[in-house]
């Protein structure tokens, strides 16, 4: 009896440390449970922005399981890797009181090359508020638009979609204007638009996901929130057109405030060539 209750107990304490551990965004000083950073290298990109540094953050559902406490460390640590440029994909807050205390701490990161969103599906009841509260605070909504970073005579360009669920590869993408051999940014809220549209841009970031939010230590998942699977479920992955999709597990949670053995996380990618 004693031998199966010291087993019950190592079971317990097993299972709390391994909850602990998939999602520590408390425990750790990033305000996250994990940094990702990547590097991404480019034939079309030209010299003057090779080292240039993007920081992506996506599905922060602010504030769920993401603190005030977790936010301030989460721009504390964007500050200090003095990204250029900061994309955010969309889905912000759990209800619109919270939209002018988010985008007032995130406005306060001030990389140089700005701030840029888009919307996700959670801010389509919110749209008209979530839009002037980032007027409010200099964040770039990007709706259909694309807009040209510059160095000199040379330029990326950051393309930004409405509404990543209802557009399909029968729109005119903004991303398809481009020069064939200009760089492209695609910001969608979720990974299968990329797929879907045959995308033409170089690096796409999205998010919606979650990576599933909650795994069994990464072999099963049961709520993927994509039509493909896996295949876009978090990280770098390819599309059949050739894009590079990252996809972030996010940073808050929806529906169920837990993550297991699937860490929130903030993106940083450094381009090259």
């Amino acid at each position: 009896m004693n031998r199966g209750c010291r087993l019950m107990n190592n079971a317990v304490l097993l299972f709390v440390a391994m909850l602990l551990l998939s999602s520590c965004a408390s425990l750790s000083p990033n305000g996250v449970g994990r940094v990702k950073h990547y590097s991404f290298g480019n034939e079309d990109l030209s010299e003057e922005f090779v080292g240039y540094k993007v920081a992506f953050m996506s599905d922060i559902h602010y504030p769920s399981l993401f603190t005030r406490e977790k936010l301030a460390k989460v721009v504390r640590k964007i500050k200090k890797e003095s990204p250029d440029i900061l994309l955010l994909g969309g889905d912000y807050v759990t209800a619109d009181t919270f939209f002018v205390e988010l985008f007032d701490s995130l406005s306060s990161v001030r990389p140089a090359d700005g701030i840029f969103a888009v919307l996700g599906n959670h801010e389509r009841r919110y749209k008209g508020i979530v839009e002037q509260v980032m007027d409010d605070y200099g964040v770039v909504l990007l709706s259909d638009t694309v807009v040209a970073i510059e160095r000199g005579e040379e330029a990326i360009h950051i393309a930004g979609i409405h509404d990543s669920f209802v557009y399909d590869s029968l729109v005119v993408q903004p991303a398809e204007t481009m020069a064939e051999d200009a760089f492209v940014i695609l910001l969608c809220h979720t990974p299968d638009y990329a797929e879907r549209s045959s995308t033409t841009a170089d690096l796409v970031f999205s998010g919606h996901t979650h990576g599933g939010q909650v795994s069994l230590f990464g072999i099963y998942t049961p709520v993927k929130n994509t039509i493909y699977g896996r295949r876009f479920l978090r990280g770098m992955n390819a599309t059949t057109s050739g894009a590079s999709v990252i996809t972030t597990t996010g940073v808050g949670t929806s529906r169920r405030k837990i993550r297991f053995c699937v860490p929130s996380e903030i993106v940083f990618v450094t381009l090259g060539k």
